[in-house]
């Protein structure tokens, strides 16, 4: 049974979403006089890190108003996916039993297999790249942003509104971002490659988090990392037991893992690494798994 959201105010969180904020642009109107490459990483990593407080935002953090979460996260750093288009494809994603489900799942990495067979050789060999964790991090931000835009093209086409709504709500967080950035002395075009690898960071976290496997649980995994990265993804490599408990804050989670480390480790029959240098030695240069979904012929 999922835990229930606090009612009270997580002030830690707050703080780390203006420190976001804060350092962000003093990286941006600071950093480029030292050094514009060093701007760029860091200011990479703050995006990317923007991205986790996104996701704690939208499953009900710091505040258990709404409107105050979104008001706090609408001006998108990365400034390519509109907070309620995040929001309600992340939500979509958390029904568990279509979890890689190629069309059900908004954020499966899986293909239909029939599709798979369809495709152009050449599309082949990019989707394979994409399935090593280099791959992933240098095409995947490419390769999901163009899926994701003709996706919401083709439901605005159809006139779906909250599309549509999401698109124009997100406009003026781009304006901010484009004219703070214009204050500065970093150029659009650092900023922009910034934004890129701040969602390839993202993709290291995305990478596994999810298998194909019949029982709906075990498709969830573990990464019992408690380094850099772990922080940077505010503990949401302890996937399954987001899954389980999304209403639990970034920094229950590993206490809760390690109070019910068995439990867990049942629920998901063992989809854990140990770390996050264990992932990058495994499969920075392999595919972990394939593009077609291997279980699509058995109903999956």
């Amino acid at each position: 049974m999922s835990k229930p959201l606090s009612r009270a105010p997580e002030w830690g969180t707050f703080l780390l979403i203006l420190s976001c904020y804060g350092l962000w642009f003093v990286a941006l109107a600071l950093l480029p006089d030292v050094s514009l490459f060093l701007t760029v990483i860091v200011s990479s990593v703050l995006i990317a890190f923007h991205s986790s407080l996104t996701h704690e935002a939208l499953h009900g953090h710091p505040f258990r108003s709404k409107m105050l979460n979104e008001t706090l996260m609408a001006a998108q750093l990365n400034m390519a996916i509109p907070y309620n288009r995040f929001r309600d494809t992340h939500l979509a994603h958390h029904q568990d039993e279509s979890l890689t489900d190629p069309y059900d799942d908004p954020e499966s990495n899986f293909l239909d297999p029939a599709a798979w067979r369809e495709m152009p050789r050449w599309k082949r060999r990019l989707y394979r790249a994409n399935n090593t964790l280099l791959g992933r991090i240098l095409l995947g931000p490419m390769i999901g942003q163009c899926c994701f835009l003709a996706s919401d093209a083709r439901a605005a086409w159809r006139g779906d509104r909250s599309v549509i709504w999401a698109w124009a709500l997100h406009v003026p967080g781009v304006v901010m971002v484009v004219w703070l950035v214009s204050l500065t002395s970093m150029p659009f075009w650092a900023y922009c490659i910034a934004a890129y690898l701040g969602l390839g960071l993202v993709k290291v976290r995305t990478f596994l988090e999810h298998r194909a496997h019949d029982q709906m649980h075990a498709r969830t995994v573990v990464v019992e990392d408690r380094g850099p990265l772990a922080f940077l993804f505010l503990n949401n490599n302890f996937h399954v037991v987001h899954h389980l408990h999304p209403g639990v804050p970034w920094y229950a989670l590993p206490k809760l893992y390690r109070e019910r480390q068995s439990d867990f480790s049942d629920a998901n029959e063992g989809y854990i690494y140990p770390s996050y240098r264990d992932v990058f030695r495994r499969y920075f240069l392999r595919g972990k798994d394939p593009v077609p979904h291997p279980l699509w012929h058995s109903g999956e």
